[in-house]
C-alpha cells in the first residue's frame, strides 16, 4: 500500500487515539498554529460559524508550510484538515459535500446522523462512482468528477488522486475519513440498522450536547446522557466500528481512552492539559 496522506486514519490503523479541535475558519493565524501544533487533526467548524468556503479555503492554503513537508519527506499533512459541513443528515446537500472535498479536506463531520437513509447518502456523497473492477461497488458513489484544485493541494495526479480519493475503512486505500455524528435519541436508537446499511462507516462521533437536548434536557450533561452514549459505544464495539467524541477534556480524557475512543477532541488551546495528558496515556 502507498504511504498514508491521512494523519488520522494512520494513527486509528495503529489502534492509537487521534486528538484535534474545532476551530473557525479564515484566520490565517490560527491556520499557521495548528499546522505546527502537537494536534493530530483540525475540524473546520462550518456548522455553527459561517458557512464560507474561501474561509475555508484560506485555513487550509496557510496549513501548508514548505519547510514541513521537506524536512518531513512526505505529502502527508503533519496535522490533518477537516470539516464539518452545516447540513443535517436528513438534509443530503451533495453539493456541499463535493465542494469541500474538491478545496482538499481529509475528511468530513456529517451531522445529525439519524437514519440508515442519511448515513447512506453521506458516504455517497463522498465517493466517486467506483471503477468497473472494484470490489466496492456500494453504497454507489454520487460525487461528481472535477478535481482540479484539489490534485494540486494534495500533491497527487488524476489517477493518484481517483484511488486514494475514497473513504475509509470501505476502501482500504481510501483517504478520506467520514465522521457520522450520533447526536440524538433517535440516532442512538437508530444506531444498529445505520451500521447494518453502512457496516464500515469510517467513524462514529458521539456528541452529547444535541444528544441532551433530544432527550428534553436542555443541553445539560447527566446520567441519562451518559447512559445513552456508552449505549452507542457498546454497539460500535459489538460492531467493530470505531468511534469518538467532541467533548473531551481533563475531567474525562483518561476514561474515553480506556473505553476505546478512538477520536478525541479536546479545545483548541495554545496549551492543551488534555491533549498533553490524551497523548502520555496514550503513550504517544
Amino acid at each position: 500500500m502507498a504511504e498514508r496522506l491521512n494523519n488520522v486514519i494512520q494513527l486509528i490503523e495503529s489502534d492509537k487515539p487521534a486528538f484535534g479541535p474545532f476551530l473557525p475558519a479564515g484566520s490565517i493565524p490560527d491556520a499557521t498554529w495548528i499546522a505546527s501544533s502537537d494536534y493530530d487533526f483540525v475540524v473546520y467548524e462550518l456548522e455553527h460559524n459561517a458557512f464560507n468556503l474561501s474561509d475555508l479555503r484560506l485555513s487550509l492554503q496557510f496549513m501548508l508550510d514548505r519547510r514541513q513537508i521537506l524536512e518531513s519527506g512526505s505529502l502527508a499533512p503533519r496535522v490533518t484538515p477537516m470539516v464539518r459541513i452545516p447540513v443535517n443528515g436528513r438534509e443530503q446537500s451533495q453539493w456541499i459535500v463535493k465542494q469541500v472535498l474538491d478545496i482538499g479536506v481529509y475528511g468530513i463531520v456529517f451531522p445529525m446522523i439519524n437514519t440508515p437513509e442519511d448515513a447512506v447518502a453521506a458516504l455517497q456523497a463522498a465517493r466517486y462512482i467506483q471503477a468497473a473492477d472494484a470490489p466496492d461497488q456500494e453504497p454507489v458513489g454520487r460525487r461528481g468528477h472535477a478535481p482540479g484544485n484539489v490534485l494540486r493541494y494534495w500533491g497527487l495526479d488524476q489517477p493518484e488522486y481517483f484511488d486514494r480519493a475514497d473513504v475509509w475503512p470501505l476502501d482500504p486505500n481510501g483517504e478520506i475519513l467520514a465522521c457520522l455524528q450520533c447526536e440524538t435519541i433517535e440516532g442512538v436508537n437508530n444506531l444498529p440498522a445505520i451500521l447494518d446499511a453502512v457496516p464500515n462507516p469510517g467513524l462514529i462521533l458521539i456528541s452529547e450536547s444535541d444528544l441532551s437536548v433530544s432527550m428534553g434536557l436542555k443541553g445539560a450533561p447527566g446520567p441519562q446522557v451518559d447512559e445513552a452514549v456508552q449505549r452507542a459505544r457498546e454497539i460500535c464495539q459489538e460492531r467493530g466500528v470505531y468511534y469518538g467524541s467532541p467533548q473531551v477534556d481533563m475531567a474525562n480524557v483518561e476514561q474515553r481512552i480506556n473505553e476505546g475512543f478512538s477520536f478525541l477532541m479536546p479545545g483548541a488551546a495554545r496549551v492543551s492539559e488534555a491533549l498533553n495528558r490524551g497523548r502520555e496515556l496514550a503513550g504517544r
